[in-house]
């Protein structure tokens, strides 16, 4: 199930049923497991770890040196979870930082010219659009959506049922469960529609979008904001995940006016 119009390197470690298909290039230092399939044109470069069951489209560039002037050669990585689809012509960095890696879980959907930079985390069951640009050192939580030709600052972190919008450019934290839209990004809501169709209580919820009016919807501090939470809404793991995610970025997400930070 290997074309031999592939180049796969000799040392290259190949799970069972993976499908190289004519013009892919896997190169030496690369681990592919069970049930993956390569497409031509894909280059596999050293230093990643490929789980179960990833389709990788063509034009593609996984593990990828950094693009970044910190790194000066060091052995870093790539590591990739299963059931992913990458379609085409998506680039993933490796990481700038010895023993490193760049991480991508399982479950998600990453569409077309979208690029990772080094040392991203994406939990997984996430969707990226067409073009998405993520920047180094960032954090998507789970089942995360990011429209096409949004982008992520560095050093910025997504939260859990996240929605960003299309051409959105993300420069601070996203709290999980709201949706991002805009330039400037600007707080549009609660992510409801998906959120229920996965199964979230009307419940929880009503929880979430009264948590949110207190932080973007009542002209005060964020530090005021999270006081009126605890105060106001009853408490869950629903409304710990808010106020850890908040307190965990020191109080700095998007789309708060600097003088309520």
């Amino acid at each position: 199930m290997i074309s031999p119009l592939a180049h796969v390197d000799p040392s290259a470690k190949i799970g069972e049923n993976v499908t190289i298909h004519p013009f892919a290039y896997i190169d030496a230092d690369v681990e592919i497991g069970d049930g993956c399939e390569i497409m031509s044109y894909t280059s596999i470069i050293h230093g990643t770890r490929m789980g179960k069951n990833n389709k990788v489209y063509q034009g593609s560039i996984i593990g990828a040196d950094p693009q970044d002037f910190r790194w000066k050669g060091e052995k870093t990585y790539c590591v990739i979870g299963d059931n992913n689809v990458i379609r085409e012509q998506v680039i993933i960095n490796r990481s700038i930082r010895e023993g490193q890696a760049t991480r991508i879980g399982s479950d998600s959907f990453i569409m077309a010219e979208t690029h990772i930079g080094h040392d991203c985390y994406i939990k997984g069951k996430c969707v990226l659009g067409n073009g998405v640009k993520i920047a180094g050192d960032t954090e998507i939580g789970e089942c995360s959506i990011m429209s096409s030709n949004a982008m992520l600052h560095e050093h910025c972190k997504v939260g859990d049922w996240v929605l960003i919008k299309g051409g959105c450019r993300i420069g601070n934290n996203v709290p999980p469960y709201v949706i991002i839209a805009h330039n400037p990004a600007s707080y549009y809501g609660v992510n409801a529609v998906i959120m229920r169709k996965e199964g979230f209580t009307e419940e929880q919820i009503d929880d979430i979008a009264k948590s949110y009016r207190h932080v973007y919807q009542c002209g005060t501090s964020v530090f005021n904001a999270l006081r009126r939470i605890e105060a106001d809404v009853q408490d869950s793991p629903i409304r710990r995940a808010i106020l850890d995610f908040i307190r965990g970025c020191e109080m700095k997400i998007v789309a708060i006016p600097q003088e309520y930070l």
